[in-house]
């Protein structure tokens, strides 16, 4: 009985493993988003909090350390994805985007990424660009030469656009993928939504996107449910390429959060286990049943240009053929020390450095040193930073000067005024030496290769653009996106006021504006097309296009020995309170 006993106990023993080989399996996800071409590290500080009221500094970003990093968090699992919601090209510095983002997908191939939403960037060129980037080729699409510093291979990895209809009726890209980890009985899958935001058209020129129908983001992931299910899918993730609002830290789990994902996620099938976004920038992991018991998928963001990754971690229990627990952290990618407007930024031993990826460096490199003399060429002289940074009333520097810039390039076609929109300043301006500015410097500022258009509006359209800055699309009287304007233009408005009656003040050359009088006004193409919803653009007349807007905020630095920094004032919030 003893012996039977022994043998019973040994045998209960040695199943106390069984368990462990039949538990969940665990699946990582590594993220990005919005990397938009930064291949050199963006001089960009995340910062993590210390142990007193001051953060700490810590530099981060690079292609080359953002490698090491992805391959650090790799190594920790075996059934590893590496996965990006969009956005990874497109407005993207000059050692990219003069080679029309080529570098980036070749770094990204050699980083690892499986598979991307596409992001309302990834349209900037064109659709027939945007499928070059996937397919590869030396094909001609835009003004810019492609390969012109090696052939281009286009993506190993795979792009997702599952609510992006043809004319066919098919989508431009696949729709999702599936992708399988372990074997046997213990084999588990995990299947990848990826889209664009539907509001995408109005976000590129019109041209961009011409054929394509953009359908509603909730519809279209709750929709493949059911197949992705009888695929046998024991995991959801969506990429999407639309975002919300957080100010509380690059890995704040609070949930305090605002913005237009908010009402698509209310409406998503409750199947959905991972909700990767982008688009505002912001970092931020959320477990979304905090907010809706109902859906109990993680929300999550790495902010933007590669400066984080977020690393997610989904226990699938293979028989039952679900997610039992899921957890993600934002990593800082801390990558090199640099010297910003504001100062050193040293390396920070507040979390770990990693090494640049050899190969990934060399590649840069290579880019960098066929950008360097168009980059280093000078273009004039700045008597200071001219910042994006919005002062209470949404008036920044940067913005006026541009907008002076403009109106001075459309002065040949009547340009009375000029307007700018703060999407399309997308660096500060910040001197050297003696107050000196690069065209590599111009180019971040303003990367998106639009013309400078003056149109005729009358003074009822005039005011109507202006109160599309609180009522179009994303543009809310919450987060409003505020026109820049040039000399000569002065408005006020009142976010207490009904929609349609904001604007409380508009004049020209100090006199009021009326509703019958033309005015002729200079603005980016990327406006007068109605981009970034501000359509009433669109109603002008007599347009003239007078050069790009580059050219136009050369020769307007250059006009001048040490251009002085535009006045702030022309801007004005009466809102009460």
């Amino acid at each position: 009985m003893r012996l039977m006993g022994l043998a019973a106990a040994l045998a209960l023993a040695g199943c106390a493993t069984v368990p462990a080989e039949r538990g969940p399996v665990e699946v990582q996800l590594i993220a990005l988003n919005d990397f938009h071409g930064n291949l050199e590290p963006p001089k960009s500080a995340i910062d993590y909090p210390g142990p007193g009221p001051n953060a700490v500094q810590v530099p981060a970003g690079g292609a080359a350390y953002l490698a090491s990093a992805v391959a650090s968090l790799r190594a920790r699992s075996p059934h590893t994805m590496v996965v990006a919601a969009g956005d990874l090209i497109g407005a993207s510095p000059l050692v990219s985007a003069l080679f029309l983002d080529e570098p980036s997908v070749a770094a990204l191939n050699l980083i690892g990424l499986d598979y991307t939403a596409v992001g309302n960037h990834e349209f900037d060129r064109g659709s027939a660009e945007l499928l070059r980037m996937q397919k590869g080729g030396c094909a001609v699409y835009t003004s810019r030469k492609p390969c012109a510093l090696e052939p281009f291979a286009g993506a190993r990895f795979g792009y997702l656009a599952a609510n992006v209809e043809t004319a066919g009726g098919g989508t431009l890209f696949p729709a999702y993928a599936i992708r399988s980890f372990g074997e046997g009985a213990r084999q588990v899958k995990v299947a990848v939504i990826g889209m664009p935001l539907k509001e995408t058209p109005t976000m590129v020129a019109g041209t961009a996107t011409a054929g394509l129908h953009f359908r509603d983001e909730a519809e279209t992931v709750n929709a493949l449910i059911p197949r992705l299910k009888a695929e046998g899918a024991d995991a959801i993730v969506v990429l999407i390429h639309q975002g919300v609002n957080n100010k509380l830290g690059y890995n704040d789990q609070s949930c305090a959060l605002t913005g237009d994902l908010l009402p698509i996620l209310e409406r998503l099938d409750p199947a959905v286990d991972v909700v990767v976004s982008g688009h505002t920038h912001e970092a931020y992991v959320c477990d979304y049943s905090r907010i809706n018991a109902s859906r109990n998928f993680l929300l999550t963001s790495a902010g933007r240009y590669g400066t984080l990754l977020t690393d997610i971690t989904l226990s699938i229990d293979p028989v039952a053929g679900r997610v039992v627990a899921k957890h993600a952290d934002n990593i800082i990618v801390q990558g090199e020390a640099f010297r910003g407007a504001k100062g050193d930024v040293p390396l920070s031993n507040a979390v770990p450095a990693y090494p640049a990826d050899a190969r990934i460096a060399s590649l840069v490199a290579r880019y960098a040193a066929a950008a360097g003399p168009v980059a280093a060429r000078p273009v004039g002289r700045l008597a200071g930073p001219a910042l994006r940074t919005v002062d209470s009333n949404h008036e920044s520097v940067l913005g006026n000067l541009i907008a002076d810039a403009q109106r001075s390039a459309g002065r040949a076609a009547g340009a009375q005024v000029a307007l700018m929109n703060s999407g399309g300043m997308r660096a500060d301006l910040v001197p050297g030496d003696g107050g000196s500015l690069g065209f590599g410097q111009l180019f971040a500022a303003q990367p998106f290769a639009n013309t400078v258009v003056v149109k005729s509006l009358t003074g009822k359209q005039l005011r109507a653009v202006l109160e599309q800055q609180f009522a179009s699309g994303s543009n809310t009287a919450e987060a409003p996106n505020v026109l820049s304007p040039s000399q000569g233009l002065r408005f006020a408005y009142d976010l207490s006021k009904p929609a349609g009656q904001r604007i409380v003040l508009l004049t020209i050359g100090g006199a009021p504006v009326t509703d019958d009088a033309v005015y002729r006004v200079a603005t980016n193409s990327f406006l007068a097309g109605g981009g970034d919803n501000f359509t009433v653009f669109g109603e002008g007349t007599d347009s003239a296009t007078v050069g790009s807007d580059l050219d136009a905020l050369e020769a307007y630095i250059a006009a001048a020995s040490t251009l002085p920094l535009p006045a702030l004032g022309r801007v004005e919030n009466r809102t009460p309170g």
